[in-house]
């Protein structure tokens, strides 16, 4: 199986659900790496497509080429739990690529409040649109699944998680209602009803299209679980290093649980203006030599990262430019202290800076544990790059309790979570 998901932190948490039940699970975290070796190796493999804020018509063109260079039997088209990015656009790509027979959409993950009723998606109870993903530059325009999909020319049918509940409800009749592949959208507001929907599919070719929360249940033709990996023990040097890059009101709301004097702030401002962030490397470098956990972040709170996009907007950057500025800003402050250390593991936050990160560390493919720090929040171990057989946890943005962030530093130092 594989699993195209748009950015690094969703094909990470969605491949979990795989890695948990004991499939060999692998995810090639830089886009631009050649996968037939690594898929070779296993069972599922997760690809990293990096495709979230592209153009439209290039991220259907990057997941087309990358469904079709795959080998898999099954494809699962993983998509943002608040679907952000370009939603319809690449799971119509995913679909012509695949050839199946239906795409079955299920976005849901009630375990961490995303749901679907009436084909309506909520995050914790407010319609998508209407939070804070709404006003991302490529968040959801609408919270009906059916609006989201009337850019592209394909049937679409709501099925309720009653008609689920007895057996395929109207996912046979909507195969056949149709000389075109529909996409059927399956309405979940708890993990009993993913587990319907998964059942259900079973009978059909179909492209599975979800977040993490129906990855938990799909099954992979074909091929049996073996045991489930142990979580790799943190490197007998060096303490946990933690980089943030996610300015998500949730991420923001975990950095104020972690010990201050462990935060290390970069000036956002002056990664705009492309300054190297020397001050942060060496005071992360300091802590870390002292056997103490340090996590480097440009947004500590809500005002520094309205500073960054002033000044973005004063430099007269577009806020994608803005965006990547900070993302490799951060990238290279955090490599220039794992080239000098190495840490007893690494936590990235934020699809673009864990991208930028891996990158330039030369990895290119994380072998996931099968266990998580929390729910969506997965263990894995670098395969290579300069920092291979390290302990890597990665949490996208909206992801984990208050005390997320504090759980996954203190996992590497062999606390408990």
């Amino acid at each position: 199986m594989i699993v195209v998901a748009d950015d690094l932190t969703g094909a990470m948490d969605t491949s979990q659900g795989f890695a948990a039940r004991g499939y060999e699970t692998a995810v090639v975290a830089d886009p631009e790496a050649e996968m037939d070796a690594v898929e070779e190796e296993t069972t599922v493999l997760g690809v990293n497509t990096d495709t979230r804020y592209d153009d439209e018509d290039d991220a259907a063109n990057t997941v087309s080429d990358a469904v079709g260079a795959a080998s898999a039997r099954t494809v699962y088209k993983k998509v943002d739990s608040t679907l952000r990015g370009n939603f319809a656009a690449e799971v119509d790509a995913a679909l012509d690529a695949a050839g199946s027979e239906l795409a079955l959409v299920a976005p849901a993950f009630p375990s961490i409040g995303r749901t679907t009723e009436d084909g309506v998606h909520y995050v914790d109870g407010t319609p998508v649109a209407e939070t804070e993903y709404g006003d991302d530059e490529k968040g959801p325009a609408s919270s009906s699944i059916r609006d989201l999909f009337a850019s592209v020319d394909r049937p679409v049918e709501i099925v309720s998680h009653a008609a689920l509940g007895s057996g395929d409800g109207g996912i046979a009749a909507a195969v056949e209602r149709y000389d075109r592949a529909p996409v059927v959208v399956c309405d979940a507001v708890e993990d009993e009803h993913l587990a319907n929907i998964a059942a259900a599919a079973d009978d059909f070719d179909a492209l599975y299209v979800g977040s993490g929360g129906l990855a938990e249940h799909v099954r992979v033709r074909g091929a049996d679980p073996g045991a489930r990996s142990r979580s790799p023990p943190p490197c007998s040097t060096g303490a946990a290093f933690g980089v943030v890059g996610s300015v998500s009101a949730t991420t923001l709301a975990q950095l104020e649980h972690v010990p201050e004097e462990a935060v290390v702030p970069v000036d956002g401002p002056a990664l705009v203006a492309g300054e190297e962030p020397d001050a942060a490397v060496e005071r992360a470098l300091r802590r870390l030599r002292e056997g103490r956990p340090a996590v480097l972040t440009a947004a500590t709170d809500d005002e520094a990262v309205e500073r960054t996009h002033a000044a973005g907007r004063e430099a007269g950057l577009p806020s994608a430019a803005v965006r990547d500025r900070v993302a490799n800003g951060l990238a290279s402050a955090a490599t220039a202290v794992l080239d000098e250390e190495v840490p007893s593991g690494l936590l990235l936050t934020g699809g673009d800076i864990a991208v930028a990160v891996i990158r330039g560390l030369d990895a290119t493919t994380v072998r996931l544990t099968g266990e998580e720090v929390e729910a969506g929040i997965p263990v894995g171990t670098f395969v290579d790059g300069r920092t291979a057989g390290v302990p890597l946890v990665t949490k996208a943005g909206g992801f984990g309790s208050e005390e997320a962030i504090v759980n996954c530093l203190a996992v590497f130092s062999g606390d408990d979570a």
